[in-house]
């Protein structure tokens, strides 16, 4: 088995797990921003947090895969993939997707939430949107210039 190999399956498998609870963690946030229950805003305080810490190292592992994949293919192979260097631009709005996500948390844990369902129900979307430009990209890689 190769080096390679073993870089790209579990950079897919971090990646998988991080889109696991980044596909989740707003959908709580619309049921956080609807309630008006204590008790449901103790639960979902607590549910969110616990969910963006256990996603957040699956982020950082995805990185370093996605890094070692890229030293392990070379310079050259870098230098020649324009398709790649748009992969990780978006891929970039996606760490910043998450790093946003902890401002969010810390909104609702301070009592401090502006945004309604509707616009956590859009935030929702933007990762699924990302996501799916991101799979093209690195299956079908166009030449992009």
């Amino acid at each position: 088995m190769s080096l390679l190999l073993l870089y790209k399956a579990l950079h897919v498998f971090f990646m998988v797990a991080w889109f696991a609870g980044i596909f989740y963690l707003p959908r709580l946030f619309v049921y956080h921003a609807e309630t008006s229950s204590a008790d449901c805003d103790a639960t979902f305080k607590v549910m969110e947090r616990r969910l963006l810490y256990f996603v957040t190292p699956f982020a950082l592992l995805t990185l370093v895969f996605g890094v070692l994949l890229i030293i392990a293919y070379g310079k050259a192979w870098f230098a020649a993939s324009s398709w790649l260097h748009i992969k990780l631009l978006l891929v970039l709005l996606l760490y910043v997707y998450h790093g946003w996500c902890f401002k969010l948390l810390a909104d609702f844990k301070h009592n401090r939430n502006q945004h309604s369902s509707r616009f956590y129900r859009i935030f929702n979307e933007l990762p699924v949107l990302l996501l799916l430009a991101i799979i093209l990209l690195a299956i079908l890689k166009p030449p992009l210039y």
